[in-house]
């Protein structure tokens, strides 16, 4: 008799289900990937498993190219340092607007697939609070000058409550929030989606933290899909930063990995959501898709190996 090859998969999953049901994965989209369509719909689609698994699932999305947008249709010109947005005053309104449609957008899907979500951003609840960032010198990387620069209504993270948070998974809800916070004085602040994911991450003691993004994970040379590295930790992937392997937006994604794992997450992946079923294949399965990264590997461990 043939036994179907999903069945085999299914066995394979068995494992996985039992080592995470109950807990908390914490889920940080890419904007890009979020506007109202098949890669969005995919995504949500294994969400929406996941939560019917019994994992509870926190949602945190960018919307960074929709905010660019927005801005050069309003004529204001998108300015980056190292990676991290200028917010100036009137690229604030712009952002307040593009991520709330982002944000009902991704809650408009989980609605579509039956699941309970909730929209929020970090000030609702204080989820994230935050201060503005002070005017900071970074040298120019093609240049090597240095140079003042005032990120204007960025904002750094000074704390995370996941009350909020806790009470909507509890009521089994699907928490999905955006980048903005505020600080004490109520003045609302852009802060980098990856870094309020990571935070997150840490209070609410997460299983695991994925980044959903456009690439395939960590690569040894960008312009090669064929050298993914699919396990690494934070000795290897401080190699590759001081090697120049690693630039650009990357960046502040590794940033945030090493935040995470060395603030108690003992699993972070990097997938590549375009690709159908990406997610379900990097938790599910032996081979996982993308790049796991983790504080310490130890010796002969196997990235596959399963831990509550």
């Amino acid at each position: 008799m043939h036994v179907p090859d999903s069945m085999k998969a299914l066995r394979t999953a068995i494992p996985y289900i039992r080592a995470y049901k109950g807990r908390v994965f914490v889920v940080k989209l890419s904007g890009r990937l979020c506007p109202p369509g098949r890669l969005l719909d995919n995504l949500v689609d294994q969400l929406t498993l996941l939560d019917q698994l019994g994992i509870k699932l926190v949602v945190v999305h960018g919307g960074g190219d929709q905010a660019d947008e927005l801005c050069r249709r309003l004529g204001i010109e998108p300015t980056r340092v190292a990676g991290r947005r200028v917010t100036d005053e009137p690229t604030l309104h712009a952002v307040k607007m593009a991520f709330g449609t982002v944000n009902t957008d991704v809650v408009a899907a989980f609605r579509r697939a039956k699941v309970s979500a909730v929209g929020l951003s970090g000030i609702d609840g204080a989820i994230i609070t935050a201060h503005r960032r002070p005017v900071q010198t970074l040298s120019d990387p093609q240049t090597g000058r240095a140079h003042e620069v005032d990120f204007g209504h960025v904002g750094d993270i000074a704390d995370v409550n996941v009350g909020l948070l806790r009470h909507l998974l509890d009521g089994g809800h699907v928490p999905v929030v955006c980048s903005l916070a505020a600080d004490e004085a109520g003045n609302v602040l852009n802060v980098n989606a990856d870094t309020i994911a990571a935070r997150i991450a840490i209070e609410i003691r997460a299983a695991k933290y994925f980044l959903v993004t456009g690439v395939d994970g960590v690569l040894r040379d960008v312009h090669n899909p064929a050298t993914l590295l699919s396990y690494l930790d934070l000795a290897q992937m401080d190699e590759l930063v001081r090697g120049g392997s690693i630039s650009g937006g990357m960046l502040p994604k590794l940033a945030a990995c090493r935040e995470a794992l060395l603030g108690g997450v003992p699993r972070v992946h990097i997938i590549n959501g375009t690709v159908p079923d990406a997610l379900l294949a990097e938790v599910f399965t032996n081979e996982g898709c993308g790049t796991l990264l983790v504080e310490k590997r130890s010796a002969g461990a196997e990235p596959a190996t399963v831990t509550a």
